[in-house]
């Protein structure tokens, strides 16, 4: 008899419970303190004319569902590249999707004068911003997927995964040269995250995106797993790693591209998190890590745009800010570690 695989169903219910805490606390919290009483009028009263009812709908239950599904999102997106460049330092940008979003967009606001459409039309501005921000990661995924045809390995890919992103930041860099000081200013504040705004449409359309990429996913577990063993284990089973690649790119594309175009580029989470879900699970079966990685990834940007905040004050922090704070410890743990066993 085969030994039954540890149930982690307790994790899975803490898990949850963390995120249901802190997903209240994104919603009492803030510049203006909501009592748990005037929240749950609030929440059963949506169209009520009363300021609780206003700030809770309109800014932060929207920021709170945004911040959800960007956690899940890149924190699974991270896990996959970990797995596929057997990389403990891989990130869901590796493949150069950030920098393909940060080209988009920094070629729309070279393009277009944001400056008019800021003042007239915001909402025009911030669907120019997440379209372009989708089409620069779009081709960069496209790119790879074809490149991944030709290429012996990963580790080519992983290689030229880099040599995009160096070249898709040397082409920002070129662009902010010649940016009017006002589109400048836009165009830093996109890159250091934000997850206001994201509502409506935008918003449906973010869940709708993210929720395919999870499935694929989890469809991608068994090979996960098989990946584990090392490409020529994964080939000597049968299996078509050119496949396999694929669907992994093209989950990672609607992953964090979507967080990317509608939220900005976020780091460290990806990395950082699937270590955590490791470290707390001391599992490497992906059968478990992708559930638990994505409840923590949600627990970790839910705190972060908490601490981002800033309750009682007026001022809002960027979200990079909060997540490399929180991040850089954790990967200084794993280097050290990693230097340990060597």
């Amino acid at each position: 008899m085969q030994p039954k695989s540890p149930s982690y169903r307790l994790y899975y219910a803490l898990l949850f419970i963390l995120l249901v805490v802190i997903f209240l606390a994104e919603l009492i919290f803030g510049s203006v303190f909501i009592p748990i009483d005037r929240l749950y009028h609030a929440l059963l009263h949506p169209k009520e004319a009363d300021f609780a009812a206003t700030i809770l709908w309109s800014i932060r239950l929207p920021r709170a569902c945004t911040a959800l599904l960007a956690g899940a999102a890149l924190s699974v997106c991270g896990l996959q590249m970990q797995t596929l460049f057997r990389n403990p330092l891989a990130d869901p940008y590796v493949l150069g999707i950030s920098s393909g979003a940060g080209l988009g967009v920094a070629a729309f606001v070279l393009v277009f004068s944001t400056g008019v459409w800021a003042a007239r039309l915001p909402w025009a501005l911030n669907l120019g911003i997440a379209g372009a921000a989708w089409a620069g990661a779009l081709t960069v995924s496209f790119m790879v997927m074809a490149a991944a045809k030709r290429l012996p390995n990963t580790m080519s890919l992983l290689i030229l995964g880099i040599m995009i992103g160096s070249a898709g930041g040397a082409l920002i860099s070129l662009f902010q040269y010649f940016f009017p000081a006002s589109d400048l200013k836009m165009f830093v504040l996109w890159t250091m995250g934000s997850f206001g705004g994201v509502v409506g449409i935008p918003l449906a359309v973010m869940t709708v995106l993210v929720a395919c990429g999870l499935a694929i996913s989890i469809y991608n577990i068994k090979d996960l797993n098989v990946l584990l063993m090392g490409e020529t284990y994964a080939k000597s089973l049968g299996i078509n790693m050119n496949v396999v690649r694929n669907r992994i790119f093209v989950s990672t594309a609607l992953l964090a591209g979507s967080v990317t175009a509608f939220c900005g580029p976020i780091g460290f989470i990806g990395i950082a998190v699937p270590h955590l879900a490791r470290m707390l699970f001391k599992n490497a079966n992906h059968r478990s890590l992708v559930p638990s990685v994505a409840l923590l990834g949600a627990c970790i940007m839910l705190l972060a745009d908490l601490i981002a905040q800033l309750p009682g004050s007026q001022q809002i922090l960027p979200i990079n800010t909060v997540t490399a704070l929180l991040g850089i410890p954790v990967i200084i743990l794993i280097i050290l570690q990693h230097r340990s066993h060597e």
